[in-house]
């Protein structure tokens, strides 16, 4: 059986990732397992995963030669021919809150939006997080196969025994002493902004942040990986620069408050139950011209929606009463979006797939 594994356009990363982690942690005899790494990613994967450039023919004969295809994301950059028998997984990368595909406000050319239609018709399963992550990715992308409503397999490690383990560790790697109290600030991209030569700003002074908040935090950002080649403040003192982590959820069980926009990474940090904050200093123009939203942000976010750096600033300083303001509102969030993460999605969507599962170990 040959296995094509693909996150983010070349990326070790995301569903994929921890799905490929839980397999071959049960043994996969007989299973060859090969992922699409892009020249900038292929130094970040492990040494004992068999990789293989993405965009190139190399690559186009692994797809088209792949029993089973995982992929987090449409495959854009190989031109390929789905083999008959062949099974396509899409795990997608979150549960979206900016409206996508056909439903985004901001949409690329009539030729990229067929070419992305094209990849969707191949897909025969799709994982989602929730019924409402459901019913969001079904409308997004009219997609009518079959679903997997399993929750995501990339949460699972925050469910995991070892989670306090890895929390204490991460936070070493980090230099985060004892008692220091971690901000991670992890907003997504703007369409308008992610492309090259345009050096976007980064919508919040972090370094500022930082100092107001004193000597025992420190924040963590952690821009989207379209945003690589923006500018950020240097790393040191209390602003660690975490964009090259390998695995955000690592960095999930480190923090102790989310600040974020319009990312995904608010639905899956929900699961944690720790605090988030949405620092939306630009919500008109993403809202009304840029992408639109899936829900009524103001009305529903988990957190506090905060327009200027000052107000976040506050909130952060005055975190308990935040939280303890909206946490029945975090409640409804976790409810609707996460009530099916419990820390065995991998293990509900290998048995979908056939593959035998044992306990590890």
């Amino acid at each position: 059986m040959k296995v094509v594994w693909n996150a983010d356009n070349g990326r070790y990363a995301d569903n994929p990732r921890a799905l490929y982690e839980a397999w071959t942690a049960r043994g996969s005899d007989g299973v060859e397992h090969l992922w699409l790494a892009s020249s900038r990613q292929a130094a970040t994967f492990p040494p004992h995963v068999a990789t293989v450039p993405i965009g190139t023919p190399q690559a186009v004969a692994a797809l088209e030669a792949a029993d089973l295809l995982v992929s987090n994301t449409h495959i854009q950059l190989d031109r390929w021919r789905k083999s008959p028998g062949a099974t396509y997984l899409q795990t997608w990368h979150g549960t979206p809150l900016k409206r996508i595909h056909r439903d985004a406000a901001h949409q690329p050319s009539d030729a990229i939006m067929a070419e992305l239609d094209d990849d969707i018709a191949r897909w025969d399963l799709l994982v989602t997080p929730s019924a409402e992550g459901t019913r969001l990715l079904r409308a997004a992308f009219a997609y009518r196969g079959q679903v997997l409503e399993t929750g995501y397999p990339r949460n699972d490690v925050l469910y995991a025994s070892d989670r306090e383990a890895r929390r204490a560790r991460v936070r070493a790697e980090l230099g985060l002493p004892d008692g220091t109290s971690a901000v991670l600030y992890a907003p997504t991209y703007r369409d308008d902004e992610a492309v090259p030569g345009v050096d976007a700003p980064l919508g919040l002074d972090v370094q500022a942040l930082a100092r107001s908040l004193g000597g025992d935090a420190a924040v963590l950002l952690r821009l989207h990986h379209y945003m690589f080649r923006q500018s950020r403040p240097a790393d040191g003192g209390h602003v660690r620069d975490v964009a090259a982590y390998p695995d955000i959820s690592d960095l999930y069980l480190a923090a102790d408050v989310l600040v974020t926009d319009y990312s995904s990474s608010m639905f899956d940090f929900a699961v944690t139950g720790k605090p988030i904050l949405v620092f939306a200093y630009d919500l008109e123009h993403y809202r009304d011209r840029l992408r639109g939203f899936t829900l009524d942000l103001e009305e529903e976010a988990p957190g506090p929606v905060l327009l200027d750096q000052e107000a976040l600033t506050a909130a952060l300083l005055d975190l308990p009463a935040v939280t303890a303001a909206h946490a029945e509102r975090y409640a409804k969030f976790v409810e609707r979006f996460c009530g099916l993460e419990d820390g065995r999605a991998s293990e509900r969507v290998l048995q979908a797939l056939g593959v035998r599962v044992l306990p590890p170990g």
